[in-house]
Parts: C-alpha cells; structure tokens; sequence
C-alpha cells in the first residue's frame, strides 16, 4: 500500500473493453498456442529459458566476482522459519510432495509475471483451504517489512479488482490466484527460500548466511487505484511520486546524460520498446542472463541534495525488506555510487507516462507505466505500473551467496539442501 494516497477513480475512469475472452486464458492457464506468434514467443519467455546455466545479469555477459558478502545482515530468519514450518507441517502428504521443493529445484527460475502456460508446481492460494492459505502468506509476511507485505496484498487485492472491472477472466483474475513455492528446508542454519508466483506478483526470496536476497522482484498493477469493493487499496504511488521529484531536481542542461527519450508514445519509441507485452522494461522473466551495458547519468557526479533524492528512490525499493537488511544492501548499493546510473524515458509532468532504471552493479531497478492489457488504452498509462527488482552479476536468487556458504561449509560443492516433507 502506498504511503501516498492517489485520487479515487471509478469504475467509468478507465477505459474498458467492450468484448470478452478475448484471451485465451482459462482457469489461470494461458494456452500460447492460441495466440499469434508474437505474443506466444514474448509471454514464454520464462519457460523457454529457465534451464538455461545461469549467469546472471551482467555489463557484458561476464559476472563481476567479489561484488557480494557472505556476512550477518542482522536479519533474524527465525519468525519466518517458523512460519514456513507451520505451513508444511499443515498439509497433506500429497500437498507437500508440490509445496516444498529442493533448494538447488530448476523452478526457482520458472516464472512469469502473464499467465503461466504450463501447470506449475507449488500450492495455488486459492485451492488451498483459508488456513493453509493465511499459513502461506504468513511466511511472506514474515520475511518482508510491514510495507513491503501490503505492498504484496495491495496488488493481488488490485488482480481480482482488475477482473471485476473488466467483468472477465473471473477464474483467473483473483486474489489467491498465486502459486507458492517453499525451496530447501527451512533453517536457522541453512539457506531455503520460498517464490510467490502469478500475475503482476512475482518474488523470489532467500535466506542465506544471516541475510535476506529479494530478487527478482516483479511486481505490478492494472489499474493502481482499486475501485468499488477495492476502493481505497492503492499501489506503486511512492515509486511514482518519489521518481517524479527527484526526476525534477535534475537540471535540464545534463538530460542527455540521463533522458532516453521524452516521449512513451509508440510512434516516438524504437520498435523493440513499443510492444504491448513487456513495454520497456528488459529484465522480467526470461531474462536472467540479460546482458545489459550501463546508461544514464552516474549518481556520484550528482550534487548533494540530488544523491540524496536518488537513495529516497532506492529506499522504495529497498525497504521491501527488513529493515536490517534494506540498511545492509543500501550499505552496498552506495559503495558502488561512482558505478551507479539513473536513466529516465518519457515526461515529467502530472499526467505522461515514462520509463526509469536505477543500474549498480549490486542493484537493478526497472519501472515502466505500461498500455493496457485487459484494459484497452493502447498507449503507455500512469494507471498500470511494472516494477523489477534485480540482484545483477549473479546473485538473483541469492546465488552468488549461495555459491560462497557451500564453499564455506560444503567443501567447495554446491550441495543441494532437499526439501522438507
């Protein structure tokens, strides 16, 4: 939930379709045979390439070494491994054979912020009975903050307002409609983790070695503001707000440092940026080993009250985490500041949409205002948000942190830690 209240829309402030199943989406399943070749190929992209060798997202294709540490964040993991405890132990024995996987399963990186097109593994929330499911998102409440939890339940409260807006896809477009995933066993003393997977909501948690890695994170909204039953759940106003401000600090004779483009407008935007299905963002699903060359200006040529701007917008982000562990990876995040690049695309006034990427080389963020999907506006809109969140050169899935305890304690081998059940 934001901290900055956007003005209430109705039903009639956004622009509907007027034809159903236009999608063939069933029962949470996309059936991307169905589609044009196009759309099939952008909304696969997770599970082509999931079995991959991972890399991770890099400057050029080579992971930097020595960027990560294996130290005590000062993140305790013991309420969450409670919790992950209660949650398996609750269900049946052919739940926990799917619930709970092995730390080193290829699932971890099979994922989509769509629909998925295949049947995944994990406990989807809504065929659970109510107390398996608030025993699952308890385990996620108790691994994020306070803000970062409703931030999580505003956008799956804001899926199943979505599909009452639009009055379709009524089997899909839920609030439970989230598959989730407890990898490893959960441990004070080894790492395990859990994946909360569905449309607009996608984290990847794990706990290694006294800290808490979130990433990838994709999380999202159609529309941002709730309306009817769902009036006042709100979502993405800080990453909106926050950017905006600092984006107007920045002086106008340094834009070709960091402006992409002042317009979102497909006629204004290369053709590979003006697609329905991933806009501008370039670091979603599919793309873990995204080799992407820094752009934009460097936060340190920035005067004072600017960085300061910047790191309120990292914060954003950041504070998703328990506060131990947001102040542990902003510690690091500013340690690389003379590396660290903000690039903007699109306006800056009240209303336009645009694009924006924070790039260190710990830290990758991605916020793109995206056309409609369900909705029918096919231009880029303030109303429908995509936000990513990345750990780059190699520790997405806390991997980088993973390598270096099995190193420490395994003897130099990546052993997997089975999972419960």
């Amino acid at each position: 939930m934001s901290r900055r209240l956007s003005r209430q829309r109705r039903r009639e402030d956004f622009p509907l379709p007027t034809t159903r199943g236009d999608l063939p989406i069933v029962d949470s399943h996309l059936f991307d045979d169905l589609l044009p070749p196009e759309a099939a190929f952008e909304l696969t992209a997770g599970l082509r390439g999931h079995r991959e060798p991972y890399v991770g997202i890099t400057e050029n294709g080579t992971p930097r070494p020595g960027l990560y540490r294996l130290d005590d964040a000062g993140a305790s993991s013991k309420t969450a491994v409670t919790a992950a405890r209660t949650y398996l132990d609750g269900l049946a024995p052919h739940q926990r054979v799917v619930a709970a996987l092995p730390m080193d399963a290829p699932e971890w990186r099979l994922w989509t912020n769509a629909i998925p097109t295949w049947h995944p593994k994990g406990m989807r929330l809504e065929r659970l009975t109510d107390r398996d499911r608030d025993r699952a998102l308890a385990v996620v409440e108790a691994s994020l903050s306070p803000a970062g939890y409703a931030q999580v339940r505003a956008a799956m409260a804001l899926n199943e307002n979505l599909g009452e807006l639009i009055d379709d896809y009524r089997d899909t477009l839920t609030e439970f409609a989230y598959w989730f995933t407890v990898f490893g066993t959960p441990s004070g003393d080894s790492p395990w983790g859990w994946q909360l997977m569905g449309h607009h909501v996608d984290l990847h948690c794990v706990f290694v070695g006294g800290q808490v890695v979130l990433a990838p994170v994709f999380l999202g909204a159609e529309p941002t503001t709730g309306t009817g039953r769902f009036e006042g759940i709100t979502a993405f106003g800080d990453e909106t707000e926050v950017a905006l401000t600092f984006r107007r600090t920045l002086d106008p004779d340094r834009e070709g440092e960091f402006l992409m483009g002042s317009s979102l407008r497909a006629q204004d935007l290369p053709p590979e940026l003006a697609g329905p299905w991933n806009g501008r963002h370039l670091a979603g699903a599919g793309s873990d080993n995204l080799v992407l060359p820094p752009e934009g200006i460097v936060a340190a040529s920035l005067p004072t009250e600017q960085r300061d701007g910047l790191v309120e917008l990292i914060r954003v982000y950041l504070d998703r985490l328990p506060l131990p562990q947001a102040e542990h990876t902003l510690a690091l995040v500013r340690e690389h500041f003379d590396e660290t690049r903000f690039a903007w695309r699109g306006g800056h006034d009240d209303e336009c949409a645009f694009y924006y990427r924070i790039h260190s080389p710990v830290l990758l963020v991605e916020y793109d205002n995206h056309p409609g999907v369900f909705l029918t506006n096919p231009e880029p809109a303030r109303f429908h948000v995509h936000t990513i969140v990345r750990a780059p050169n190699g520790n997405d899935y806390g991997r980088d942190l993973l390598a270096q305890h099995y190193r420490l304690h395994h003897g130099g081998h990546g052993a997997p830690v089975r999972a419960a059940g």
